[in-house]
């Protein structure tokens, strides 16, 4: 009977031993070798679903370990466990779930032009620009755009069209975008051209940066324009005196508009006086141009005048620009005396010596 209670003590020892062991196994993770360190600031994907239908409900998430993944500290086979699934080190060729699905904050867009009067409705530059300052119109935008134009102009807007629907994960792509942004360097010659292509280097840096990660574009608000509009000043000859009839060259800088449509709708007045019939182009650059304008006859002078251009809804005004002489005195031609100028006089005719 010493024998059976001693074998009976054993057992109960043996039975001891496995429920502590077990206890160890099935605690809370606090001696887990990934244990220490804390968060990382590491932002990796959740399980995936097929994981998730696996975990059984628990009121505490997994701890992490100091690669942000979730750690299994449970052996599968432990009864009352579940597995909780490690996901595979990422491609580092492609971006990771987390941050395709992450929206980023959007960078700068495009300035105010300001937006072109477009008198004639044809698409140009400068209205394609003002359509596209509306991030959510960028495919609108890119449908009028000439696909096989060669243009700088043209180009860097198909570049950024493409690329906003790009970033914003709506379509486009970024293979010829890069390309266009390196061919059109310093080839830009128009303020609105100036300002797509820095939109267009921005985009292209947030995308090296994070190119698994979808954009929030949204329009520009309070920025100032792109184009200092105005009337960069007046040739008036070598003397500077200008009477009527002279000609001036009155020169436009950051036009924000088709010039073309300026010189058939757009209006010129010097001193207060409307100049008729269209416009006149001495010149073009880029963004600038230079009209030639007859000045006219005033009221009174010497004066300072006032050079106005009128388009749509805008105006420049340069005050004072020049001053116009008083018209040159031409002298009267005076007859001489005697025979009035134009009256011819004939003498005695010829007597015939034959006679009659």
């Amino acid at each position: 009977m010493a024998v059976s209670l001693g074998m009976r003590i054993s057992g109960l020892l043996v039975v001891g031993a496995v429920a502590v062991a077990a206890a160890a196994f099935t605690g809370d993770g606090r001696g887990a070798p990934d244990e220490g360190g804390g968060g990382t600031g590491i932002v990796t994907a959740g399980p995936s679903p097929s994981a998730r239908s696996l975990a059984a409900p628990s009121s505490s998430a997994p701890r992490r370990s100091p690669a942000g993944e979730a750690a299994g500290t449970v052996a599968p086979s432990t009864p009352g466990h579940t597995m909780t699934a490690t996901a595979p080190p990422p491609d580092r060729s492609s971006p990771t779930p987390a941050s395709a699905d992450r929206l980023l904050v959007s960078p700068d867009w495009l300035p105010p032009g300001p937006v072109s009067p477009d008198a004639d409705a044809v698409p140009d530059p400068s209205s394609v620009y003002d359509l596209l300052r509306d991030p959510h119109r960028c495919r609108a935008a890119l449908d009028v755009i000439p696909r096989a134009s060669a243009d700088p102009e043209w180009r860097v807007l198909r570049a950024l069209a493409t690329g906003c629907l790009a970033a914003q994960g709506r379509g486009g792509g970024w293979n010829t975008v890069g390309k266009d942004h390196a061919d059109l360097a310093g080839k830009l010659r128009t303020c609105k051209g100036r300002a797509a292509y820095a939109v267009l280097g921005g985009l292209l840096d947030l995308h090296r940066r994070r190119p698994g990660d979808t954009v929030r574009l949204t329009a520009s608000a309070g920025a100032s324009p792109a184009c200092a509009y105005g009337i960069a000043g007046v040739g008036t000859g070598d003397d500077g005196t200008v009477r009527p009839g002279d000609t001036v060259a009155v020169e436009l800088r950051d036009t924000f508009f088709d010039q073309s449509e300026l010189l058939r709708f757009g209006s010129l007045s010097i001193g207060g006086q409307l100049l008729p019939g269209p416009l006149v182009p001495r010149s073009r650059s880029g963004d600038r141009l230079v009209l030639s304008a007859v000045v006219p006859s005033l009221d009174a002078s010497p004066q300072a005048v006032d050079v106005v251009v009128r388009y749509g809804g805008t105006q420049v005004r340069l005050p004072d620009a020049f001053t116009v002489a008083a018209p040159a005195v031409v002298p009267s031609a005076s007859a001489p005396s005697g025979t009035p100028q134009g009256v011819l006089t004939l003498g005695p005719l010829p007597v015939d010596p034959s006679g009659p």
